[in-house]
């Protein structure tokens, strides 16, 4: 289960997608989650499943790595189902004791399943083809004319950009312990909830350990190096737009207006 989690992990390629500039990544799926919440029939869910077909496509990331981070969340996509399918008023179809399933739910539970499922596999496409580095540079020049009314931008894609570092880092130190328990006798798998809440406590605890330990190595080395914030500071790779990204824009554009012209017209 730890091995498929796939969020902040970076598949190297040499797509289009990888060569693009972050910015006009960022943008894209910001534009791709927009649209998630605009249609309401299949009309609308066709196109994002072209686009999205195309967009994993381009991006030459094997959509069997790309659904590995489905799992981690399928109890989520499970409980987000029922809770609409059972808790949704409308014209009953299906009615036992004090449950019933009515038509509305129905397609509440198809449509959000499909949302969730869609927003992780457009964002896990970010991630894939995005370096950390190149993230937080996108997002900090981005959001940069957020610094003239006091946001700290630098500051916030830097603890992002240290956050998704971490999290294929803490993923596999999980598993190290995880097998070093095992080896010693541990059972993480029998026994009621209670059980294995308690199992997991020798797993916890070395794992916290162990996170602060890096964290505090991580202050320590960026103090040597005398990191101050982003003020004045400079970039060994800066971000130039290039012709491809304005195609991007443009492709991004018209993606935007069909979405929109589907839910108004359709």
């Amino acid at each position: 289960m730890l091995r498929d989690i796939t969020i902040g992990q970076y598949y190297p390629s040499d797509s289009v997608i990888h060569r693009l500039d972050p910015r006009v990544k960022l943008m894209g799926t910001l534009v791709y989650i927009l649209s998630l919440f605009f249609f309401q029939n299949g009309f609308g869910l066709a196109a994002v499943t072209l686009g999205l077909i195309l967009l994993i496509k381009l991006s030459k990331v094997p959509f069997r790595y790309m659904t590995k981070g489905l799992k981690a969340i399928g109890v989520i996509l499970a409980m987000t189902g029922l809770f609409n399918l059972f808790l949704t008023p409308g014209e009953p179809l299906v009615k036992f004791w004090i449950f019933k399933i009515t038509q509305e739910g129905l397609k509440n539970a198809g449509f959000m399943v499909i949302r969730l499922t869609y927003l992780i596999l457009g964002s896990s496409v970010l991630t894939l083809t995005t370096t950390p580095n190149q993230l937080t540079d996108g997002m900090e020049k981005s959001l940069k004319p957020l610094n003239k009314i006091g946001i700290p931008v630098h500051e916030i894609a830097m603890i992002m950009s240290i956050a998704l570092r971490f999290i294929p880092i803490l993923i596999e130190e999980t598993d190290k312990i995880m097998k070093a328990q095992l080896a010693r006798g541990a059972d993480f798998e029998s026994g009621n909830f209670i059980k294995r809440v308690k199992a997991m406590v020798p797993l916890l605890v070395p794992l916290f350990v162990s996170a602060f330990r890096r964290a505090n190595d991580l202050a320590m080395a960026m103090e040597a190096r005398c990191y101050h914030g982003g003020e004045g500071r400079t970039k060994m790779k800066p971000l130039k737009y290039q012709k491809k990204d304005g195609i991007g824009y443009l492709l991004i554009a018209g993606y935007f207006v069909l979405v929109l012209l589907l839910r108004i017209l359709l």
